[in-house]
């Protein structure tokens, strides 16, 4: 425990450690005791604070700015790590963020703590952004720099589209519908399989929705990419010839 005294006319600083007198000493950063305080000064009787000057060596301004520069340094440090850690944890996620910056490399995308790089071969062809619209993304990797944490994103990832219908179909995000397997070509064409253990369950249907919606927002946030969704099978013939759609398969040999 210390006592800081400040002179604001000079800005002399005197540090004063302080102990409690006590019969049996414990703690001796703390506590001291009554004979040893009876030798500093006669006055000192029990529960009384006994403080004598600590005051660093060379305890001036630049003293003080290089404890606040280190402090600051192992603050920044801290957060640092707290971030690598929420975004580590969200590898392979889908997150949303905001363009702050357009060049040749891609997009910086300012996605809460941090912000993230979407390449420009990780975007869909064709599609354009501007500055302060919003994006949704998969996040590829996260790693660590001497700026802190790295977080990459893409748009082209089959891992996007897998995330999108998680978003938008609950009967998947519950479990009820599995994904199987995903097979995509960014801004032309995605297939994906589809399957479920309830008999009374259409894993198609429910995926594409009534009327068509639940696909076609997610179609709409992929910039008009098309969607095949079939039904997995374990009999790869018939898997084979639902892949194929909407080519009418004649035969699979």
């Amino acid at each position: 425990n210390v006592r800081v005294s400040m002179d604001r006319k000079t800005g002399e600083i005197h540090v004063y450690a302080q102990r409690k007198v006590v019969n049996d000493v414990y703690d001796p950063d703390t506590e001291i005791s009554l004979a040893d305080a009876k030798e500093i000064s006669k006055k000192y009787e029990l529960d009384d604070i006994v403080e004598n000057e600590v005051t660093p060596r060379n305890f001036g301004r630049i003293a003080a700015q290089t404890a606040k520069q280190v402090v600051i340094q192992r603050i920044r440090e801290a957060e640092r790590e707290a971030t690598f850690t929420q975004y580590s944890d969200k590898d392979g996620d889908i997150v949303n963020g905001i363009i702050t910056t357009l060049d040749k490399r891609g997009l910086v995308v300012n996605i809460g703590r941090t912000e993230a790089l979407l390449p420009t071969q990780e975007l869909i062809p064709g599609e354009t952004f501007k500055i302060g619209e919003r994006i949704k993304a998969y996040i590829t990797k996260v790693e660590k720099s001497l700026k802190g944490p790295q977080v990459f994103i893409s748009r082209t990832h089959p891992g996007l589209v897998k995330r999108l219908f998680e978003l938008e179909v609950p009967e998947i995000y519950e479990g009820i519908i599995e994904i199987v397997s995903v097979a995509r070509e960014a801004g032309s064409r995605t297939k994906m399989a589809v399957m479920t253990k309830m008999e009374n369950i259409d894993p198609v249907g429910s995926c594409v929705g009534q009327k068509g919606t639940r696909v076609q927002n997610i179609i709409n946030e992929l910039r008009g990419e098309k969607i095949d969704i079939i039904e997995w099978s374990p009999n790869y013939a018939q898997y084979i010839a639902s892949a194929l759609n909407p080519a009418e398969v004649l035969a699979v040999d």
